[in-house]
């Protein structure tokens, strides 16, 4: 299917989403600057609770209380800067300009009703004038991701598999014509084989209707096969970003070095996957001072403990960590995990 618009560029500049707790409001997402090119595949990883669906959700400012976006913009082209949106506006951008896939498929199903009977439900929430037209496109998606249709548009969510289920939600975010798409974790909790199937689809979709997508996954593997571009978060900060065969054959960031070195392999010594040392920050023990790597990090310098690491940009590159800061300390801090593994 030929694109009908062009697919719109996302720029997100200084977003901090802050939950409200008994200790104050704590930063889950802080100071994020990401660009989602017109017409890519961005692909945002990190271990749970790095802030990766937080910022998913800001896209559709969609946070619930008690957090709430306490700073930042997101500037969405054709639709202006969600954060600013409210009321009718916001509830119409919802769908028709941002189609969301939900991590739990099932969870954004109602179990009462049909699948087509949704569809009807979202095509008369947005005043869509022709509903047999919006079925018929409905079931001409899914018969596009290899479903039977018209069955699956009879059917309740407990009659559909959970990789049914996931191509369910990817149907529902596209059938109002959304240009930009978010999939959160599209492919967790499923088998290999209904992954690969997701993904396939994910990267046809993605080129037949000339969207800009943004994938959000804890999988490595998953970036590696669909995104153009990763981003790296961790503790609520994007801490590396670029081309993603760039970031995954070189990774400048140790923690993005860590990430692929915890990956298992199906041959060689299984010796070589090191997990992580240490575990993630919750949202109550995110420092608020220094780099929030650094209780984890092989490199940990006296600089980390009190100053922000500085972004180092280079060309469509960048890294937040004191040992990348200049020329000279680049060529250390990636030789440093390239040889004799430092844990």
């Amino acid at each position: 299917m030929a694109p009908e618009q062009s697919p719109p560029g996302v720029r997100i500049r200084g977003l901090t989403v802050a939950y409200r707790t008994p200790a104050g409001e704590l930063p889950a997402v802080c100071g994020v600057d990401l660009d989602l090119a017109p017409g890519t595949i961005t692909g945002v990883v990190g271990e749970s609770g790095s802030g990766k669906s937080t910022l998913a959700l800001s896209l559709l400012n969609a946070v619930q209380p008690p957090g709430r976006i306490a700073a930042g913009s997101v500037e969405i082209d054709g639709l202006g800067d969600v954060v600013a949106l409210g009321g009718e506006g916001l509830r119409r951008a919802r769908g028709r300009h941002v189609g969301y896939v939900f991590q739990a498929a099932q969870n954004s199903l109602n179990p009462l009703k049909t699948v087509g009977k949704q569809v009807l439900d979202l095509g008369r929430s947005h005043g869509v004038a022709d509903l047999r037209g919006l079925l018929a496109d409905a079931r001409g998606l899914l018969d596009r991701m290899g479903l039977d249709g018209a069955r699956v548009l009879d059917s309740y969510q407990h009659e559909l598999s959970g990789g049914m289920r996931q191509r369910v939600g990817i149907m529902l975010a596209l059938v109002l014509n959304a240009r930009l798409v978010v999939l959160d974790e599209p492919t967790t909790a499923l088998d290999m084989i209904t992954q690969a199937t997701i993904l396939r689809i994910v990267r046809e979709v993605h080129a037949e209707r000339g969207l800009t997508t943004l994938v959000i996954t804890h999988d490595l593997g998953v970036v590696a096969e669909v995104a153009d571009r990763l981003a790296v978060m961790y503790g609520g900060r994007i801490v590396e970003q670029g081309p993603t065969r760039q970031v995954l054959a070189e990774p400048r960031h140790p923690y993005t070095r860590g990430l692929l070195r915890a990956i298992p392999r199906l041959v060689g010594d299984i010796a070589e996957a090191r997990a992580l040392p240490g575990r993630p920050p919750t949202l109550a023990d995110i420092p608020a001072d220094g780099c929030v790597f650094r209780e984890r990090c092989p490199l940990r310098m006296d600089a980390c403990e009190t100053g922000s690491p500085p972004v180092v940009t280079r060309g469509s590159r960048s890294a937040a960590c004191h040992a990348v800061r200049d020329d000279e300390g680049d060529r250390p801090a990636v030789a440093a995990t390239t040889g004799e593994d430092q844990s």
